[in-house]
């Protein structure tokens, strides 16, 4: 059996939920029931079972087309049995004969409708998904040589993807690693960071030098914003904080980091807790103000190289992280939240234990009710696998006894 993702999961149960499966009809049905029962034990002095028409409604809400023209047909019957078992003079009569008959067709116009809205609102989430792994592209295990995980958490809850992204991508120069925020929302924040993404792409694979790498952000940037303002739309103002970071091949223990105007990463291992420097820059999109990486101009700073110890993670997160406040107005502690936890049990320095404590922190601290995109990601260098020894060769001679 394939790996089902929380969000297929969702899907499909909500797909069940329009078609009718699962256990919904027992509302409606236990609903019929206790009308009929009641109708029956207050005998001709209180009639209840014109209320029938709750029936239909009932399952119009909760169930799918087909249980709801079941239950508008029961309905109908019921109510002509039950009436009839009554005295002519104690009956409800046509008149609310014909109340239910109409009721029940109103549910089921009202359930057709339900049904096809809903069919165009998983048709939107699915393309939304096909976008979010699109920008957000799923990374193998273990991936150029580096142990990650990381966690995307969408402010809205019906949003898949947003202005957060991040990536890795090896290359013949090493591996390279980024990890960004758009500012704004909506559709062009993702326009821009599917922007970045390629271009960080190509470039981290081809290029040598990462300074090289964050020129090429720099410069797209400022072509998307052209292309965009020669659309019609005004974009000039645009811009995205970011982490660019590069693990030589020829250097095991170091990390190169140029910081775009962002929250620096941090070293998390057995023996504490450190941000690390880096060639620090004025997010993408403000290159022009220093004449960094213009067309035809010098390059940016160079990047800040740092030494990486073998069991150190380095975590990086947006500032839906950083701002994340709780109902008082502070700010969730994730320096001090870190070294905690660590300090405790030096295995949550581990990639993935150490998004799971992010994530879990910062939904605990402002009790799920995140007010910006927020994306957690660690990585980790891979130990160098072990050249084994040579066989011990063998001359065919016997040994001595």
């Amino acid at each position: 059996m394939g790996f089902v993702t929380e969000v297929e999961y969702r899907d499909r149960r909500e797909q069940r939920r329009i078609v009718g499966r699962g256990t919904a009809w027992l509302v409606p049905l236990v609903l019929l029931v206790a009308i009929v029962t009641v109708d029956f034990q207050t005998g001709e002095k209180f009639r209840v079972v014109s209320w029938i028409i709750l029936v239909p409604s009932i399952a119009a809400a909760i169930c799918g087309v087909g249980p709801t023209i079941t239950f508008a047909l029961l309905s109908l019957v019921t109510y002509l049995a039950v009436d009839t078992a009554f005295p002519e003079r104690y009956r409800a009569g046509t008149a609310d004969f014909v109340l239910v008959a109409l009721g029940g067709a109103l549910a089921v116009i009202a359930s057709m409708v339900r049904a096809r809205r809903e069919r165009q609102s998983l048709h939107m989430r699915d393309i939304a998904e096909t976008t979010r792994r699109t920008v957000l592209r799923p990374l193998p295990p273990n991936w150029a040589g580096l142990e990650h995980a990381g966690v995307y958490l969408a402010a809205d809850v019906d949003a898949r993807v947003g202005g957060d992204f991040y990536d890795i991508q090896p290359g013949p120069h090493g591996t390279r690693v980024l990890l960004g925020d758009v500012q704004g929302k909506g559709l062009g924040a993702v326009e821009t960071a599917a922007a970045l993404l390629g271009t960080f792409r190509e470039a981290a694979y081809h290029e040598p030098d990462l300074v090289t790498v964050a020129d090429r952000l720099e410069v797209r940037m400022c072509r998307h914003r052209g292309h965009t303002a020669a659309l019609g739309r005004y974009d000039g103002d645009r811009f995205a904080t970011a982490l660019l970071l590069g693990f030589p091949k020829d250097a095991r223990d170091a990390v190169e980091v140029i910081n775009f105007g962002h929250e620096p990463p941090l070293a998390v291992g057995p023996r504490g807790v450190r941000p690390l420097p880096g060639g620090e820059r004025l997010p993408i999109g403000f290159g022009d103000l220093t004449g960094d990486a213009a067309p035809g101009g010098e390059a940016g700073p160079p990047a800040c190289r740092e030494r990486l110890e073998p069991d150190e993670t380095l975590l990086m997160v947006t500032d839906g992280v950083t701002e994340a406040r709780d109902r008082t107005g502070e700010f969730y502690p994730l320096l001090n939240e870190v070294a905690r936890a660590v300090a405790a049990d030096p295995g949550r320095a581990a990639p993935r234990r150490l998004v799971r404590l992010v994530r879990e922190g910062v939904l605990r601290h402002t009790r799920g009710r995140l007010g910006d995109d927020t994306t957690v990601f660690a990585v980790r260098r891979l130990p160098e696998p072990q050249s084994e020894p040579p066989p011990a060769s063998t001359t065919g001679r016997p040994s001595p006894s």
